[in-house]
């Protein structure tokens, strides 16, 4: 599946690891805020900073979403499982390990099914393929704190000096572990999409990439085709899909031409550095006896009984694909289904559709219009307070001719700014924004413009139908961009051919 990449006989094998921080009020062992953005170590205690003396405490609603994530992509929960302590310098974490799960995570064998894109035999469009990846397991640990690199580069060579923020340590992170099931940058692009989408539905992270509350590692490598497997590279902290497709293109066609070249490649760390867009080595990988894992003495063992494990599996929401799947039934194209549902703004459509509006049109003004107000105001959907209710009402307002698309579009705009303080009708009133449609009076109008407009007049009658857009725009002036289209194209076409 990698045709077109590699040359020909060579395989490309990934596996991915994503971590997900998960959206608790307190932290994963002590009571300190997980709020973003708060100044640098002000949600910082003893247990945060692993001073003597302080004992962690597992946070109960960090093991319940786990378990949560964890049903969601078809994983088996481990009965009982336990915490370990993971040794290995950390300069942003100030115990100097970290508690995470070793041989018994919390969930394991689950698996993930994505939809990828591929070329149909004759070359004329798209078809899709689904296909499986195995997820290995799903444990939980800890996030570290983190540096900043003061200086030009904003990394750590040419750095002037380094500053440590331990706000983010000990907010509660979930590793996503798949199999090497991946053999192409598209299908790791899919299922980085999709893991993320499935995030988002169950509501234990917002899932933000430019904020790392989800971030991926991306273990490489490839084989003549039949070999086993090749030895990999891990590139770490990718941080949009984007990156995530040109790092592992990068990576497979660099170690493809070492060993043309007769080199060898070694087990190691990797940054993607986007703007050249190479992977350049961090240090050598380890190995995990590297990490000396032993049972952490401070922390019991985590039991998820049967009954405990049904009633959250009740909590398991529409997912992803079934939701498009629903889209799809409801006449909505593919790639808005896939934008509504991916884009977090699936509840806005789902109350603007119960509210009667048309689904591919909801649909439509969501990926479109709303998506574009929202990129120019630089506002989140919740954010705008724009409401499914509200979006049915204006749609309403523009298919009984009350509002143009154009003048739909203004109110729009006027929703957005005052945050959905008021709806569609109301705004079209205060700004006069409501479509000349009433043939008297419009009627009025279109007979002034023909006759004040002899020479194109007779330029219709002649033959030339286009130069009837010279009439309507005039119209258009007339009215301040409100009559409507439909109507005044009938009445020019009715008083010139009269």
């Amino acid at each position: 599946m990698s045709e077109g990449l590699l040359p020909a006989g060579w395989e490309l094998v990934v596996g991915l690891e994503v971590h997900v921080e998960l959206q608790t009020t307190t932290k994963m062992w002590c009571g300190c805020s997980t709020d973003f953005g708060d100044e640098p170590n002000t949600n910082v205690c003893p247990v945060c900073a692993g001073l003597p003396g302080a004992l962690p405490v597992p946070n109960r609603q960090a093991v319940e979403d786990a378990t949560l994530l964890g049903l969601s992509l078809n994983g088996q929960v481990a009965p009982r499982c336990r915490f370990h302590r993971k040794n290995y310098f950390y300069p942003d974490l100030a115990k100097n390990y970290q508690i995470s799960q070793y041989d018994v995570p919390l969930i394991h064998d689950g698996h993930l099914d994505v939809e990828v894109a591929v070329g149909t035999d004759d070359g004329t469009g798209d078809r899709y393929e689904t296909r499986r990846i195995r997820i290995e397991r799903l444990h939980m640990e800890e996030d570290t704190g983190k540096s900043l690199h003061v200086g030009e580069t904003g990394r750590l060579h040419g750095a002037d000096r380094s500053l440590i923020d331990y706000n983010r340590c000990g907010i509660p992170l979930l590793e996503v572990v798949s199999r090497p099931d991946i053999h192409d940058p598209a299908t790791a692009q899919a299922y980085l999409r999709e893991l993320q989408s499935i995030v988002r539905a169950t509501g234990v992270s917002d899932a933000r990439m430019e904020e790392g509350s989800i971030r991926c590692d991306a273990n490489v490598s490839v084989r003549r085709t039949g070999d086993e497997l090749g030895t990999r590279t891990e590139i770490k902290n990718l941080n949009s899909v984007r990156s995530l497709g040109r790092a592992v293109s990068y990576e497979a066609q660099r170690q493809v031409a070492v060993l043309e070249d007769g080199g060898t490649i070694r087990m190691e760390t990797r940054h993607w550095d986007e703007s050249t867009g190479v992977t350049e080595i961090l240090r050598v990988k380890e190995s995990v006896t590297d990490y000396r894992y032993f049972p952490d003495p401070d922390l019991v063992e985590i039991l998820s009984p049967a009954e405990r494990v049904e009633a959250i599996r009740t909590r398991v929401p529409e997912l992803p694909a079934a939701a498009r799947a629903r889209l799809d039934a409801a006449g909505v194209p593919r790639e808005a289904a896939v934008t509504v549902v991916a884009g977090g703004s699936l509840p806005v459509y789902d109350e603007a559709v119960a509210a009667g509006a048309d689904p591919a049109g909801v649909a439509n003004w969501l990926t479109g219009d709303v998506a574009g107000q929202l990129t120019a105001a630089e506002v989140t959907l919740e954010e705008s307070g724009l409401t499914g209710a509200h979006l049915a009402e204006l749609l309403a307002l523009i298919d009984d001719g009350t509002l143009s698309n154009k003048l739909g579009k203004q109110v729009l705009t006027a929703m957005v700014e005052r945050r959905g303080t008021d709806g569609p009708a109301r705004i079209a009133d205060d700004l006069g924004l409501k479509q000349v449609s009433d043939e008297g009076e419009l009627r009025g109008i279109v007979e002034d413009v023909v006759a004040g407009n002899p020479d194109t007049v007779a330029d219709i009658r002649g033959g030339n139908q286009k130069a009837i857009g010279a009439l309507v725009g005039q119209v258009m002036k007339a009215t301040k961009g409100q009559a409507d289209p439909r109507k005044t194209n009938e009445l020019l076409r009715e008083l010139i051919s009269g």
